[in-house]
């Protein structure tokens, strides 16, 4: 399993939001100046964590962005949805993956196991907790 380049790029964005987009939010150009991203490829991640009610304008002339929802509400797993259809282990627990060997294999129940645990592990983890990650990471090094 491998998260594509916009989700992890999405989490990042979505954590320089909760640090650094006070009551009137954070410019894109701030954004992607912090991050090392062009604006272009910028808006397509912001685009879908609009999309996605993740991430909102803030109303006014000088606006930059916020969050949608509170950070103890918004998990990785909400990130990843905002660009990827699922989560997969393993490309046969797709639904729109067809394995000849599915009525055979012995090793389905594993993987819809573990599939479950990482979507799980994923749900449990906020932008909160991440935002706190970070705080601490930074105080440490101060």
């Amino acid at each position: 399993m491998k998260f594509n380049t916009k989700t992890r790029y999405g989490i990042r964005v979505m954590i320089e939001v909760a640090l650094n987009g006070g009551p009137e939010g954070i410019y894109q150009k701030d954004i992607a100046e912090n991050l090392d991203l062009s604006v272009k490829y910028l808006d397509q991640i912001i685009a879908s964590l609009k999309a996605a009610g993740l991430i909102a304008n803030v109303r006014g002339r000088k606006s930059g962005y916020v969050l949608g929802r509170d950070p103890s509400q918004i998990t990785i797993y909400d990130i990843h949805r905002a660009f990827e259809p699922g989560i997969y282990v393993v490309d046969c627990l797709s639904k729109n993956y067809e394995c000849e060997k599915a009525s055979r294999c012995t090793a389905r129940d594993f993987w819809d196991i573990l599939n479950q645990k990482v979507v799980d592990h994923f749900k449990s983890i906020t932008v909160e907790a991440l935002v706190a990650d970070v705080r601490k990471r930074n105080e440490e090094k101060a």
